[in-house]
């Protein structure tokens, strides 16, 4: 123990490090600290048992130490803080009885590492108001957390006092605060602050970090542009510098630069490390090179799982789903560290049903990853996606922490599934949860407000949307001129229209099939013209649309000229969908032969559609034979869809062939087909009401019959005579003539009457077609009553006024 107190001699060799103790601090019984004289030598014993991680030793020697001095006090909080015990460096601090500036910036720097900023500032501000100073290396970590968190307003703030205490000169100060400033996205004061240090060409924090501003700014081309200018500076880069430019290439698919950068990693000796491994691979695979990139992934010595899992995005960001399946195969067979991250992109390639998917979903559960927000996510989406909802949902009722992501997912998997109803129950829940929605749920469920007509609920998801304070975007904006427009208000519709920055296809389009659906052919053909004219191209879906207004408008000139456009300016060959446009324009306007030419000179195989839109055309001019033709194909392409059974009866049954149309009928219930019954809805104060013909089921049925009769004698009166070529049913006429009466949708029209303020219009939705003698009734009821009426059917709005429809009755 003498020995230890003695002096010794001066000699490297001999001078004892306080590691080379460790082997004596073993036998050390603390009791006997109180033995040494020197405070020097037990700061070395204390700094020797922290180093060697026995802070509990440490702190019973601290405690028992006769003598403590600034020195004893910095290395015991310091020691804390290294281990993130705050709470006990907190409390040494606290009884600390003359802190210095070091001790400040030791405790200031502790929560800055360990993520407790509000603690780090407030620390920070009594250090000033005790009169401290802080040092460069505070100042260093208190910008640090501004820059991690994204705290502008503090780290202006921390800027004023570095300013007026005569740091600015700092380069290690300054060259964070042109951090904090480019990860706040304050690019330009970073480039202001950075001028200022140009000079130091040593600096390569500085200039990483300008690069690293650029392109974590979105600004890749001016990462690019700065990296050039730091070459020709002759900064030399390193194993941060060519990450971050990688990164600037990916973003900007500068895949040519990019090989340039990886010649100065060659040249430069940074081709082994791992993180600029990874970025090559990350780049060459965002930018489809995978021949590239996938030797880059084999020349790595170890198998780094973030270099794989880029490879894997860039297969499913490209389309090249086996092969991302393939790789990930792979990492499984070498028994890598899979992440969460892995996962998401994997089940991106995966189909529902499929072994893959299985085996994916099975993999996860193993290895617990399913508990990660990331993958169940990714999960309740694949399986969203691919139409098996129940998986889905099973998914997400086991996610414990949902977020907006998780219900996003859902609600549009449902929407996009043809569930409308469930999706907006689903988000309803959402809301009950207190979980806001974000633009990407918004669209979705205002389309599923356009798919079921729910105007008013639209309207309030519009209003809540707008009160929300979420900036809007272009998805939001389309789905709610698509909604405005489905729910029959062109008006509500144009006004968002005319409100928008910026219009793609898919907003040109809603319109052009908006007011195509609501009987305004022309106007749908001027916002075509106007939409070339913008330079928007129209796309597959636009000249459905188009075509759709040329069909319900009668225009066969207009018809013939879009349909050859299509392929001869833009490259868009005809699908099924065009020609049975085509055929429907043709049979709409008596043009039966030229439909049947058509069909004959078809470049695809006629599917349902082409198929139905002619038998509706025989419907119309009453052509038996091609009706016959039609249905009989469409017997075989959809067997169990009723359409075309009841389609072909009721043709039989309007030329009196009674027998013929009995017969359709019997085949039909042989083969247990069911027609999907005629159905009528009306939403009043929020509520919809739901009408089949002859219902007497609503709580005001008396009344609404009552109002029926009354209707039937004021639009007779009026001149209405009922059309019996829609009463098909074999019976008397007085029969037939109130068979035609209880129709859903005059029953819908006689609540409306009743139940809707008169200056109202009244908007009624009907899952089929409209029959001939209620839209002939509605234009008499419309002038009778002096009522606006808006009726939907399957196919296109009415909107009635004063006795005319929209519709010109061309429908």
């Amino acid at each position: 123990m003498h020995k230890l107190n003695s002096k010794v001699p001066a000699s490297p060799r001999s001078r004892c490090h306080p590691f080379k103790l460790m082997p004596f601090l073993q036998c050390i019984n603390i009791s006997t600290v109180g033995s040494y004289q020197s405070t020097y030598h037990s700061n070395q014993l204390l700094n020797g048992l922290l180093k060697s991680g026995r802070i509990n030793d440490a702190r019973k020697m601290f405690d028992k130490m006769p003598q403590r001095d600034e020195y004893t006090w910095n290395t015991m909080i310091s020691g804390f803080v290294s281990l993130g015990r705050l709470v006990d460096a907190r409390e040494l601090f606290d009884g600390f009885p003359s802190r210095s500036s070091i001790t400040w910036s030791s405790l200031i720097s502790g929560y800055c590492r360990h993520g407790c900023e509000n603690e780090a500032f407030d620390l920070f501000r009594s250090m000033r108001l005790e009169g401290h100073t802080p040092s460069q290396y505070t100042l260093g970590s208190i910008l640090r957390v501004c820059s991690a968190l994204g705290l502008i307003r503090n780290g202006e703030l921390i800027h004023g006092y570095i300013v007026k205490n005569g740091f600015e000169s700092n380069v290690y100060v300054v060259t964070g605060l042109v951090d904090m400033y480019a990860k706040c996205k304050h690019i330009s004061e970073a480039e202001v602050l950075f001028k200022r240090l140009a000079y130091d060409k040593g600096n390569h924090v500085l200039w990483t970090t300008m690069v690293t501003g650029y392109s974590q700014n979105g600004d890749g081309r001016k990462a690019i542009e700065f990296f050039r200018y730091m070459h020709a500076e002759e900064v030399e880069s390193n194993q941060f510098t060519f990450p971050s430019i990688l990164t600037a290439c990916s973003a900007v698919s500068a895949h040519c630069f990019g090989e340039q950068v990886h010649g100065c990693i060659v040249r430069s000796g940074f081709g082994r490390n791992v993180y600029v491994q990874s970025a090559l691979v990350d780049m060459y695979a965002k930018c489809g090179d995978f021949s590239s990139a996938k030797r880059v992934l084999e020349n790595m010595e170890d198998n780094d799982v973030v270099s794989w899992n880029s490879m894997l995005v860039g297969c499913v960001r490209h389309g090249f789903e086996e092969e991302a399946l393939l790789l990930f195969k792979k990492m499984h067979a070498r028994n890598m560290k899979i992440d969460h991250y892995t996962f998401p992109s994997v089940l991106n390639c995966c189909t529902v049903g499929s072994t893959d998917a299985k085996h994916v979903h099975c993999l996860i559960v193993k290895t617990g990853f399913e508990k990660y927000k990331l993958v169940s996510n990714a999960l309740i989406d694949m399986y969203a996606k691919t139409g098996d909802l129940n998986c889905a949902y099973a998914v997400f009722e086991k996610l414990l922490h949902k977020d907006v992501i998780s219900w996003t997912s859902l609600v549009t998997g449902y929407a996009q599934n043809g569930s409308h109803e469930k999706s907006l129950r689903i988000f309803c829940d959402m809301g009950i949860a207190g979980v806001r929605p974000d633009q990407f749920i918004i669209a979705s469920i205002l389309s599923a407000c356009a798919e079921l007509t729910l105007l008013e609920f639209g309207k309030q998801v519009h209003s809540d949307f707008i009160k929300s304070g979420l900036r809007s975007s272009l998805s939001v904006e389309n789905s709610l001129v698509a909604m405005y427009a489905k729910c029959g208000c062109l008006n509500d519709a144009d006004a968002i229209f005319v409100s928008m920055h910026v219009r793609d296809v898919i907003t040109w389009t809603a319109l052009i099939v908006g007011y195509a659906q609501n009987g305004k052919g022309k106007e749908s053909l001027r916002f075509y013209d106007s939409m070339v004219s913008s330079g928007t191209k129209p796309d597959f879906i636009t000249f459905i649309g188009l075509l759709f207004a040329c069909s319900h408008a009668g225009l066969v000139d207009d018809g013939r000229v879009y349909f050859q456009q299509m392929s001869k300016f833009y490259g868009i060959e005809p699908g099924p969908e065009h020609y049975a446009c085509m055929i429907d324009l043709y049979g709409r306007s008596g043009k039966l032969n030229e439909a049947k030419e058509l069909l004959n000179q078809m470049n695809v195989k006629p599917d349902a559609t082409v198929w139905k839109a002619l038998l509706a055309a025989c419907r119309v001019h009453g052509n038996l034979e091609l009706a016959e033709r039609a249905a009989t194909n469409l017997f075989v392409l959809e067997p169990m869809n009723a359409m075309p059974y009841v389609m072909l009866s009721n043709i039989y049954s309007a030329a009196g062939k009674w027998d013929a149309a009995a017969k359709i009928r019997k085949l039909m219930k042989s083969k247990g087909i069911t027609k999907e019954p005629g159905c009528s809805w009306i939403e009043i104060n929020s509520r919809v009401h739901t009408f089949i013909s002859e219902d007497r089921g609503h709580p005001m049925a008396a009344d609404i019959y009552s109002k029926i009769d009354e209707i039937i004698i004021r639009i007779k009166e009026a001149g209405y005579v009922p059309d019996m070529n829609f009463s098909l049913h074999d019976m008397d006429r007085e029969g037939k003539e109130v068979g035609l009466a209880y129709h859903s949708e005059k029953l819908a029209v006689a609540f409306g009457l009743l139940a809707s303020p008169q200056s109202a219009p009244i908007r009624i939705f009907k899952n089929l077609r409209v029959c001939g003698d209620c839209h002939s009734a509605m234009k008499y009821i419309s002038r009778a009553f002096n009522r606006r009426i808006i009726l939907r059917d399957s196919n296109c709005f009415h909107h009635f006024k004063e006795g005319e429809c929209s519709c010109g009755d061309y429908w």
